[in-house]
């Protein structure tokens, strides 16, 4: 199954959670709104690596994230790989062997050990990974629901012991957000978010028992939900977001289906996060 995020529906979620409108971006980074509106909505291609990279600076996101998730190749990657060949090689080695997250995360350890130093910028890292932000009983699994909105629902009831927002509460500002920018960013998974009093950000995720067939971006059904509570004045939350974005183009959603219990899902989600 494809795992490509829709970026267009990606954007426009990271675009309203900002608080930033469509004319305003658009004048931003140089672009007519039609544009942009055309790109959101994926009547046109995805954006070029450097209009990414201008889009990400106005969010106050790490550009090379932004470009990951859209699987784009970054200039850094490209530049890198005309300097040296024997790295080209490397990477057709790598996907002619096809290795999965777990084998991966193995020679991304390799690395670590042996060229210790070199690492993610810290801009990337100030957000914390999903996994953090989970607990085994935020992990709901084989999950019965008719539409998006009893999954937030379940997801709110989860979360909102960790903030001092009553579930029900939370569950209409969860819905608000959903008519504000659709969850559904494609590849099988479901984002949604809000900002209330909370001490830290925190996440529930939520694994459906039968796909739902809601409207979702690239036709695919909803297989997993992953519900983001942030404080009102965290400074990362974009960035959080984006990286539940970029699991979703990992194979979130099919990574998951085989869980049986919270603590697989919370280590399955950790090795995807693993892989740089």
């Amino acid at each position: 199954m494809s795992h490509a995020i829709h970026v267009g529906a990606t954007l426009r979620l990271l675009r309203v959670d900002a608080g930033l409108g469509l004319r305003e971006l658009a004048r931003r980074i140089g672009v007519s709104s039609a544009y942009l509106s055309r790109v959101e909505h994926g009547l046109d291609a995805p954006p070029t690596t450097d209009r990414l990279g201008a889009i990400a600076r106005e969010l106050g996101i790490p550009p090379t994230l932004l470009v990951d998730v859209a699987h784009r190749v970054s200039p850094f990657v490209a530049s890198y790989l005309e300097e040296e060949p024997a790295a080209r090689t490397l990477f057709l080695e790598i996907a002619r062997r096809g290795l999965t997250a777990g084998e991966l995360a193995r020679v991304q350890a390799f690395i670590e050990a042996e060229l210790p130093g070199r690492s993610v910028p810290a801009r990337e890292e100030r957000a914390a990974g999903l996994a953090e932000l989970l607990t085994p009983d935020r992990v709901v699994l084989g999950l019965e629901c008719s539409n998006v909105g009893d999954l937030v629902d379940v997801a709110a009831s989860r979360l909102a012991g960790a903030t001092d927002t009553p579930a029900r509460d939370l569950a209409v500002l969860l819905r608000r957000a959903e008519e504000d920018a659709p969850g559904a960013i494609g590849s099988g998974l479901y984002l949604s978010r809000a900002s209330v009093v909370c001490a830290a950000p925190v996440a529930s995720v939520v694994v459906l028992r039968r796909p739902l067939r809601e409207v979702t971006p690239d036709g695919l059904a909803l297989r997993v939900g992953v519900v983001v509570v942030r404080p009102r004045r965290g400074g990362a939350s974009q960035v959080q977001l984006l990286r539940v974005a970029r699991l979703g183009a990992r194979g979130l959603a099919d990574a998951l289906q085989d869980a049986r219990r919270p603590s697989q899902v919370i280590a399955k989600i950790l090795e995807l996060e693993r892989v740089r």
